[in-house]
């Protein structure tokens, strides 16, 4: 297993890699000025050179990219041009949010969708299994802001149990954070629960159809204990293999509800920063972000290997 997790993580080396590089070139290129949001728009162009001069964009992008990845490599994401604190503060003290809104719609997702396909299975072509796939359809089909603006309209504005955006952090209030994290966590799982549920119901009707399992059952075993020891964690495999993908999807949704319920997470701090031109936060955010999701993925690859031994094994 050490060397399964070793041969993972140098394999996510080049992935960061490039993502700082193209994170990099990207913001190189788009057209604008940071210096005009820092000095004002009333500045003169000799105050905007001095402040071109002074955080080093003046020079070549090459001498740029090598200071960059020079301070990277030092565990240096540079430091915001706007808003006085360093990149790893600024996307720090924002990450929690983040991490507990993708969090807790990974959990929703993955509960609803494993029992809603579960049903869909062992109800094959029942009105369970067309109720539960019609469900699982609406997910997929329906946009997750457009949900969330259902949400509030029926629970936070129709019903005032909710409250309609914003976020109380757990250290202040346990309730008040599982009330201010619960509308946007469901708008963002809806379509992922949809993913989870087909994905399970086709998996458990493959596994439910083999000669272990029909042996299983000639030999009196349990109902329950055939479905849930020795048909479900076969048919996890392929699941454990989405769960990983949806994780990088609920990651970059969460730049979307995080707009819809103002939630001030990591989303919102690059996107405030794409429209101010804070290129240090631009590039932290997204390596981050991706780093989050390299370190999800792989620990995705340790129970995709756990569950089938000759995945761990090379095989």
């Amino acid at each position: 297993m050490f060397g399964f997790l070793v041969r993972r993580l140098l394999s996510a080396l080049p992935v960061l890699f490039v993502v700082s590089l193209v994170s990099f070139v990207i913001i190189a290129i788009v057209p604008g000025d940071v210096t005009a949001e820092i000095a004002g728009s009333d500045s003169t162009e000799a105050q905007r050179a001095e402040i071109r001069e002074r955080l080093g964009l003046d020079q070549p992008m090459l001498t740029q990219a090598v200071h960059w990845y020079g301070r990277l490599l030092q565990g240096d994401l540079g430091e915001s041009y706007l808003l006085n604190k360093t990149v790893a503060e600024a996307v720090l003290e924002r990450l929690p949010v983040t991490l507990s809104l993708a969090g807790i719609a990974l959990v929703l997702a993955v509960v609803m969708g494993v029992l809603l396909g579960i049903l869909a299975a062992i109800k094959h072509d029942s009105w369970l299994d067309q109720g539960a796939m019609s469900v699982a359809l609406f997910g997929l089909s329906i946009p997750d802001f457009w949900f969330g603006l259902i949400l509030i309209s029926v629970f936070a504005v129709g019903l005032g149990w909710l409250p309609t955006g914003g976020y109380v952090p757990a250290s202040e209030s346990v309730i008040g954070w599982m009330r201010s994290m619960t509308l946007p966590a469901l708008a963002l799982a809806i379509t992922q629960m949809g993913v989870v549920a087909r994905m399970t119901r086709s998996s458990m009707l493959d596994v439910l159809g083999q000669d272990y399992i029909r042996t299983a059952r000639a030999k009196g075993m349990r109902r329950r204990t055939v479905i849930f020891k020795h048909a479900l964690r076969n048919a996890l495999v392929p699941i454990v293999t989405v769960v990983g993908v949806m994780t990088g999807v609920l990651l970059g949704g969460a730049v979307v509800i995080e707009s819809v319920f103002s939630l001030p997470g990591v989303g919102r701090l690059i996107i405030g920063a794409i429209q101010r031109r804070d290129y240090p936060i631009i590039q932290g955010g997204l390596l981050i972000t991706a780093a989050t999701f390299v370190f999800v993925n792989i620990l995705v690859d340790l129970v995709y290997g756990w569950l089938d031994p000759r995945v761990r094994d090379g095989r």
